[in-house]
This record gives structure tokens, sequence and C-alpha cells, in this order.
């Protein structure tokens, strides 16, 4: 029986002796792997954290005592120590255990994680609620180097030092994130003396202080006393004794006995603490050891080999295609400049690095940053383009409005995985930066339906004077033959793909698609509806779209967002003041809404019985407007196709809402 299959809490495991810990924690890692290989996930950072998970639940009493894994992509192991062994199979798949910590999931995730560097901000939080309560209970914030380049830990870290509340912060050390580190900390942080450097250094300095006349011996007693200011001087000490945290380390991550001792001392103390972890990304798998950038996160693969078992795509996925893109349109221009926030693998950016080094900014997890330091190279001429995965990019909205709105500065924003992005779940959905984007001034915001009309909106991004934003989603693309020359799309301008007599499906991005296989369905049926790429989310083309919301009176929108203030509201907006400005309110209803806009301005009808709504018919030249998107929740995780026909974003559920919408006409 393995030793693993006899853990279902911390609880068990503290019955173990500290000798056959080793033997667990490579069990451990061969079921990480195991699932992972089958689901895929974030593999890598896991398996380097696998003997400091023991070590924490070996000495720490969770759930009382709150430990945070900051991302929580790292929290496989810690998964399986707290009574979720025999889910571990159902990890990322929809219904089963999330990729990341989930408070819904389990008593012993303190704080839900996807984004990083938020552990030290929570669990100072937490140690102060805990002080107010007279609770001893500790708190334990495990944060990367890859997430210390981020300002919100130093913001942390500050206030940290300065109240000196019962907080242990452990830095997990393994000198990556997601791809290599960049900046002066993760400079600073390898260049730490290893413990055996450190003692040989001090020995031998030792040794030549005690070998002077006279006045050797004198010398060496001094710089005994001083052991611990040279132990400082010369590891990343200095930098964290500076926010007045108390600094152990740097020790081996992988030694289970040693962490257990300096965790069991440390436990002790009542301030700030922060202990120094160096660690193996991917350790005890050798495929990730050597190629921890790919197993960071990775689809199904083959044990044996670490070869992808992903069926081949069918066509070029949007990453690659706007990777390509950059690398040819940068040939002609010398202004164009790449900036991304770690993730130049993610973002299909790695051909720009190798061919442009000196255009290309690695900014680390600092989105923020990224933002303002792209809108200093446009007031200085050149012409950056952003890109960052729509959820990442949320964190820099006060950035995108104040130091690039308020002077319409020429950014370009590159939104990778817009939309439903997958089994990483909600905190990686980008189902909201059509709503966030489109109110902010000066903004154009646009979304293309296919990989070459993806090409042709970076042109008209980078020949703009102005924001600009195009989101893309994750995954293959349609398979549409690529263009040349790639000619730019003419500012809110939308396309009617297909005419119809009927309503009008109006699609933004992959809804496009969602109403074309729409229409082939309704078509079968005997309706006959017009399809219209809108392209632009902002400015709305007005021009095109309202005469024929009003000639058809029927107008179904589809989106990947969030319904609440995205394009379906634009569509609404610019309908309304087509006609006159009108102080209707606006109902919800479950699923796709509906409104009706007149002469006299827009009328909801969410509220209205559906018998109500079968036998009403529309005033004259009014329009009747049904919205297709994301529900006011937060979508689980799970595959993509699965999730767009859960909330009806699939040609199914468009040709659904339309029968409904033709249904009421009919009647």
């Amino acid at each position: 029986m393995s030793i693993l299959s006899r853990i279902d809490s911390p609880a068990d495991l503290k019955r173990l002796a500290v000798s056959r810990l080793p033997a667990l924690a490579a069990e451990i890692r061969e079921t990480i792997v195991d699932v992972v290989s089958a689901n895929g996930g974030h593999l890598a950072s896991s398996l380097g954290v696998v003997e400091l998970a023991i070590a924490i639940h070996y000495v720490f009493d969770a759930p009382r005592d709150k430990v945070i894994w900051d991302v929580g992509h790292q929290a496989y192991a810690h998964k399986l120590l707290t009574g979720r062994r025999d889910q571990f199979s159902t990890l990322r798949r929809y219904g089963g255990l999330s990729g990341f910590t989930r408070m819904g999931e389990s008593e012993y995730d303190a704080f839900t994680t996807g984004h990083s560097s938020t552990s030290i901000s929570a669990g100072l939080g937490m140690a102060c609620g805990r002080s107010l309560k007279n609770d001893p209970g500790k708190v334990i914030a495990v944060i990367g180097d890859g997430s210390m380049t981020a300002g919100l830990a130093y913001e942390g870290l500050n206030q940290a030092g300065d109240m000196q509340k019962d907080l242990i912060v452990i830095l997990n050390d393994n000198d990556m994130s997601i791809s290599r580190n960049v900046g002066a900390l993760s400079s600073f942080l390898s260049r730490t003396f290893s413990a055996r450097k450190l003692q040989d250094l001090r020995r031998d300095f030792g040794e030549f202080l005690k070998s002077l006349p006279r006045i050797g011996d004198d010398m060496y007693g001094f710089a005994k006393r001083s052991e611990e200011s040279f132990k400082t001087f010369v590891t990343p000490g200095m930098l964290f004794e500076a926010f007045n945290f108390d600094y152990f380390g740097p020790i081996n991550g992988h030694r289970i006995d040693h962490l257990i001792d300096i965790l069991s001392n440390i436990r002790t103390l009542k301030e700030s603490v922060l202990l120094h972890v160096t660690t193996r990304k991917g350790k005890g798998y050798p495929h990730a050891e050597q190629n921890p950038v790919y197993f960071h996160g990775v689809g199904c693969f083959e044990k044996e080999t670490g070869n992808c078992v992903a069926r081949a795509a069918s066509a070029p996925g949007y990453t690659q295609v706007f990777g390509d893109a950059m690398v040819a349109m940068a040939a002609g221009d010398d202004r164009i400049v790449a900036v991304t926030a770690a993730m130049p693998e993610g973002t299909g950016l790695v051909p720009f690095s190798e061919t442009y080094p000196d255009r290309f900014f690695d900014v680390g997890i600092a989105e923020q940053h990224g933002v303002t330091f792209a809108a200093g190279l446009a007031a200085e001429g050149m012409k950056p383009v952003v890109a960052i995965y729509s959820t990442f990019l949320q964190r820099a909205y006060d950035q995108i409005l104040h130091d690039v709105c308020i002077e319409s500065l020429p950014v370009v924003f590159a939104i990778d995985r817009g939309g439903i992005v997958g089994e990483d779940g909600p905190t990686h959905h980008g189902l909201f930066d059509l709503s966030y984007l489109r109110c902010m001034p000066n903004m154009v915001v646009m979304a293309p339906r296919d990989e070459d009309q993806l090409r042709r909106m970076l042109r008209t991004a980078i020949d703009y004077n102005g924001p600009i934003a195009l989101r893309y989603p994750r995954g293959a693309g349609r398979g549409v033959a690529l263009t040349e020359p790639v000619t730019p799309i003419p500012i809110g301008r939308a396309e009617v793909l297909e005419e119809g007599d009927d309503l009008m499906l109006l699609g933004i991005g992959a809804g496009v698609a969602a109403a074309e296989a729409a229409a082939k369905l309704l078509r079968a049926e005997g309706i006959r509806p017009t399809v219209v790429d809108a392209r632009f989310v902002k400015p709305l083309d007005a021009e095109t779209l309202v005469p024929l919301a009003r000639r058809l009176g029927r107008v179904v929108t589809i989106e990947e967002n969030v319904r609440q203030g995205g394009f379906g509201s634009a569509v609404l907006e610019m309908l309304n003041d087509a006609d006159s400005p009108a102080d209707s309110p606006e109902a919800e209803t479950t699923g796709a809404e509906t409104a009706e806009t007149g002469t006299t301005g827009a009328e909801t009808t969410g509220t209205e019985t559906m018998s109500a709504k079968m036998t009403a018919a529309p005033a004259p030249g009014a329009v009747r407007v049904r919205r297709v998107g994301v529900d006011d929740v937060f979508v689980a995780h799970g595959p993509q196709g699965l999730l767009r026909e859960l909330h009806g974003l699939d040609g199914k559920g468009v040709a659904e809402v339309a029968r409904a919408l033709m249904g009421e006409r009919r009647r």
C-alpha cells in the first residue's frame, strides 16, 4: 500500500516519520505527472514545491493556520495532502478540481488565487484580522520569485514590515516564473551564495585574519561578531531586512528534514519573517527539468517521452499568426516595439524577441508598469504593441485610462485569450475586456472573426494614431487563407456577410462564427437572417447597422463577453441614440435579453411573462434586440466547446434565441 493512499488530511501526514517523507514526495510527483499528462495543467511549478508543501503541512496546523499559495498553480501537492487525493484525477475537468486554489473548493484553500503577487497582501490582511480576534493561528504566504517582479508584492512587504504582524512569507526561488525572470531583483537573487560557498568564504576569510601578526585574533573576533551583518551583505537578506523582515536563508527547498527544522523554529516567532527557499522547477521529472518553460502550462503529453499528444490543429493559432505578423510588419517600420509581461511564449513574441532583441521588452509580471512604460515609448514616437492576456490586462485598468487614453497616445493593445479560455477557469477567462475598454474616451476596440482579419486589424492598429485594442481568442484559427498584402480595415466599418429578410445576426470576434453557424441552421428551417460582422465594438458602424436594424426589425447580438456593458449594450445605445435619448430603465432577464427601440427610444421587455412576449407586436418602426453573451456569473473551468454550449454561445444557442425572436414576430 502506498504512503499517499493513507494521507487523507495533514493529520495523517504528521503521523509519518520524517525519514519516510522523501518516499511520499516521490509518490506525489508520480501522481502529479500521471494526472497532468492526461488532463494538462501547470506541471513544472507544482513539481518544484513538493517537499515545501509536505514540510509546511507537517509543521503547521492547516486549516487553523492559513496557507496562501501565490498564483495557485504550484498547489497540486497541497491539494493531494488536504483530502482531495481521490478527486485529483478530475483536475481541470468540468465539474472537477480547479487548477488553482479556491476557497469554495476546500477549507484548506485559504485564498482564491489565479493571478500572481497577491499572497503577501492577503496574508497581511488575514494576520491583522486574526490579531483583532485574538486568534493565535499562523499565516503563511508562499510566493514565487517571478511574482516578486510585481509591485503589489512590495506594497504588501512594505506594510507588513512596518506593522510587524505575525506573518511568515516563504520566497520560493527557482530562478524562473513562467519565462526566465527579468529585472534587477532576479539578478540579485541569482547572485546569492549557497550555504556551502558562504561557509567556505567565512572559513577562508577567518584563516586569513588569524594569520595576521598581533591583530589577527582580535580582527577574527570582530568578524565573528559581525557575522550577521556579513550574511546580510552577501545574501538577499539585505533587501528584505530593509523591509523590516527577519530574513532566513537561502536554504535548499528539496531537503525535507532541513525545511521542517527551520519552519519549526520560525513558527515560534511573532513578527514578520521571510524564509528564502531555493527549488528546481520541474524537479523529479526529467523532461520538465530540461524544459520548464514548456512544462509550465502544458496540454496532454506522453509521460514516457514528454511529447505533446494533442491533435494537430487544422489551422495556425491566433497567437502564432499575431507573432508572425509582428515580425513581418516590424521589418518595414522601426518604430514598432513589443511589450509583454513575462509571457513571450504565451503571446507568440519569441520570434520577435529573437529577430529584434533591442525592440522587445519583457517587463516581468508587472502589467501596470508595462502599460505606462509603453505610454512612455509612445510619447517618444515609438509604436508600442502591448501583448497581454485579457485577464491580466485588467490589472492595468487605471494605467490604460490615465496614462494612455487621456493624451490619446498611440499604444496598441494586443489582447490574447479574449473570451472563453477553457480549463484555467474563472480567473483566466477573458470575458470583461469589451466592457472595460469601450467606456474609455479615445479608445478604439475591435475583434477579428478569423486569423486573416487579425493581421489586417494589427495593420489598422499600427497605422492608427491613438489608443487602439484588438482582442482575439485562444486556440486555432478558422483555416482561412492569409492574404497579401495585408491591408488595413477602415476604422468603425462593419461587414455584411450574408443577406436575408427576417432578422439580423450581429456578431463580434468569435461571435461571428456562432452567428454563421446559427444562420445555417435557420436557413434550413426557412428563416433567412442577415449576418453581419461588426468588427468594431467602438466605434460602431451606425451608418450600416441602424438602417439594417430598422428594416429587419429584429437583431440578435453575439459576443464572448459579459452582457453588462458589452457589445450588445453598445448596440442598444446606438439604436437609442439614432432615434432620441430616452430614460427607459433596462431590466435584465436570464439568458439573452430583449429590448425594443423605436421612435420614442428604448423600451425593455425583460420583465414580461413569456406568453405576453409571444403575443406582443413591435410598434411601427421599432427594433427588438436580444443580446447573447455571458450572464452575470463567473464561468467555470472546462473545455472551450462545452462552456460555449452551456452558455448559449455556439450556433445552436444563437439559433434558439433567433427562433424565439421570430416566434414573437409571427404571433
